[in-house]
């Protein structure tokens, strides 16, 4: 058995040079537009394939949101239930959506962290299949496709920003570069501050383990970044930069503006690179910026973000 992909191949745009505060034109990959919202879809909806290949019957996933919608949105797809666990932290209208797509959502703990090790016993407990939100290589896999498609379409690009929260687009992104022949571009791995284990992990050389997450962008919300995450430094040149959540929300708002399309702060952490480390992206022509999505926002939600920090 066999399946096709369930993640789409999303539009890739150019901004003109005048769009930041860096002076480039940004090639925009619009991940936002996946089906479930986000570029989740990729490397859980394959992972989600390989499990159903091999006999898998239900699936259990712990998400504060984007990777429980991408797990739902695959197991309607694939014909199998699907148990969504999302900390405290998860908004009730997002585990609303999640449960429109069809997932029996549960919460449990404060955070991430005490979520997952739920789901993993839930699913042991139960003999069914967990599926880690961003730790695993067919996720990796998954998300690599994404640099795929920009390849396929002959577009040139010499460096691309991405949001790090757990790390497995990060690892995806590099992935997919290695695999076309690109190891030498460049990856600008963004989190928001109070988010920011990557970056922490990196500045103490071993992985750390942040005792609380206070950042708005929820979706970076790992206290811990994968193993593999926490390596890929030493492998392929990779550079670490913050942003505030005011600096996401204000980028959230300007990508509304121009493009018509509503991201979550932690979306908005990558875009907001071009304005708030201009001078970094004015050393490259063609910077690429993966647009991740999130369904953690809404014109109310942004209005009250707005109210916040602006």
């Amino acid at each position: 058995m066999s399946f096709a992909p369930l993640h789409l191949d999303t539009p890739l745009l150019q901004t003109t040079a005048d769009y930041s505060a860096s002076g480039k034109p940004l090639w925009l990959k619009l991940d936002a537009m996946q089906p479930s919202g986000s570029f989740k879809l990729r490397g859980v909806g394959r992972l989600c394939q390989h499990e159903v290949q091999k006999g898998a019957r239900e699936i259990f996933c712990a998400s504060g949101g984007n990777a429980g919608i991408a797990a739902a949105y695959a197991g309607r797809a694939l014909g199998v239930p699907v148990t969504i666990i999302v900390p405290e932290t998860t908004a009730p209208d997002v585990r609303r959506t999640i449960a429109a797509m069809g997932a029996n959502v549960l919460v449990h703990g404060s955070v991430f962290d005490e979520a997952n090790a739920h789901a993993i016993e839930l699913a042991e407990s139960s003999k069914a299949t967990y599926v880690h939100p961003f730790d695993h290589p067919l996720l990796w896999d998954g998300h690599a496709t994404l640099i795929d498609e920009v390849v396929a379409k002959g577009v040139k690009f010499d460096c691309v920003v991405t949001s790090v929260g757990g790390g497995g687009l990060l690892a995806g992104i590099v992935e997919g570069l290695k695999r076309n022949g690109l190891s030498d571009v460049p990856v600008i791995a963004v989190e928001t501050e109070g988010a920011a284990s990557f970056h922490a992990s990196l500045k103490a050389n071993e992985r750390i383990s942040l005792p609380v997450i206070t950042s708005i962008a929820t979706s970076l919300g790992a206290r811990q970044v994968a193993q593999h995450v926490f390596d890929l430094p030493k492998h392929h040149p990779i550079e670490s930069v913050l942003v505030s959540d005011a600096d996401a929300v204000v980028a959230c708002w300007k990508f509304a503006d121009a493009q018509r399309i509503l991201v979550e702060p932690a979306c908005g952490a990558a875009l907001a690179v071009a304005d708030v480390h201009a001078g970094l992206l004015s050393r490259f022509n063609n910077p690429l910026i993966e647009v991740c999505g999130g369904i953690g926002v809404s014109l109310e939600k942004l209005d009250v973000w707005k109210e916040k920090f602006l």
